[in-house]
């Protein structure tokens, strides 16, 4: 008969890699605490602390620099204003 694959809640994971972080006790210690391998215990702490910068990574979008289609379009944008301002001039001239 197989053992059946136990499966963690993510709340669990945390809880124990950061025990592990906070180094009260050894990965042996922790293990028979939680009921899991010292490896995965390891594994876990490893995880936090490589993920622990995306915690505190900033959610908004940082404003981009315009790529350069970008600004060939805002250049064509103002020659074309500066052109229909030159038209409405020379026509009210004629008029």
């Amino acid at each position: 008969m197989t053992k059946k694959r136990r499966t963690h809640v993510a709340s669990f994971k945390a809880r124990v890699a950061l025990a592990a972080i906070r180094g009260d006790m050894t990965t042996a210690q922790l293990a028979s605490k939680y009921g899991v391998h010292g490896n995965q215990i390891s594994s876990w702490k490893k995880r936090l602390l490589e993920g622990a910068a995306d915690i505190f990574a900033d959610g908004r979008r940082r404003k981009e620099e315009p790529s350069a289609n970008e600004e060939e379009l805002f250049e064509q944008i103002g020659r074309l204003k500066m052109e229909v301002e030159w038209l409405k001039k020379k026509s009210a001239d004629l008029s």
